[in-house]
């Protein structure tokens, strides 16, 4: 079966994860993560991607984005794997691939899913055990919505923007939502349409004045279309 194309829609944002091959660790040192995000910064601005929240795990990466184009975000994250891959190679004195295939990508329905994600990517270092408070970790985009420091990579979403009239209302209401955690029913959604590629949230076919998509948002319904003649035509 052909593969799909990855999910675009214009002004849409989208949820990226990558995978270290193997579980490979993909961060060392502190060096190795400066290094990672000065290379996503650049590699953004020459894709003309906005980058809204991040997370770097030790063998993972989770990025939302809302990309200029559809070509927008394959291209920063391949300018991204290239120098990252050549940087990390040369420094630990390897060689051979550091990603586990293709990078994955879903869509977001941004006005019932988008705070959503922010929520899942900075509390996954605390879902890890890695940290209690996820304003503790120091390699996601938390602390910029918390107030703790401004983060250049960080391009916010209007949405973000909604949450109050200023900066200390913002990282108020977020605050509460990060303590609020995720529910597991959103945790489920975000990770099926993540691995899948789906649309997270509703078809933009559905709503008003969207535009549509490069392909199909959601799964075709499971077993064979039922014919015409086999529906009864009860009152």
């Amino acid at each position: 079966m052909a593969r799909l194309p990855r999910l675009f829609v214009p002004g849409m944002p989208q949820l990226l994860l990558q995978r270290g091959n193997d579980r490979l660790r993909l961060f060392d040192d502190e060096a190795d993560h400066e290094r990672y995000l000065s290379d996503l910064r650049e590699a953004a601005r020459e894709s003309s991607v906005s980058l809204h929240a991040y997370v770097l795990m030790p063998d993972h990466v989770h990025l939302l984005v809302t990309a200029a184009d559809e070509g927008g975000s394959g291209a920063m994250m391949q300018r991204l794997g290239r120098r990252y891959v050549r940087y990390f190679n040369d420094r630990h004195r390897r060689s051979g691939t550091l990603w586990e295939g293709r990078y994955r990508s879903t869509v977001v329905e941004p006005t019932a899913w988008l705070l959503a994600c922010y929520r899942y990517l900075e509390l996954n270092p605390v879902r890890a055990g890695l940290v209690s408070d996820p304003v503790h970790y120091g390699w996601s985009s938390c602390g910029h919505h918390l107030g703790v420091g401004q983060d250049p990579l960080i391009a916010d979403h209007p949405l973000y923007w909604s949450l109050g009239n200023t900066p200390f209302e913002r990282q108020a209401t977020y605050r509460r939502m990060l303590d609020a955690g995720s529910p597991r029913q959103e945790l489920e959604a975000i990770r099926y349409a993540a691995h899948r590629g789906w649309m997270l949230g509703e078809p933009p076919a559905s709503r008003s004045g969207t535009p549509p998509p490069n392909r199909r948002s959601q799964p075709l319904p499971k077993g064979r279309p039922r014919r015409t003649e086999d529906v009864g035509n009860g009152s």
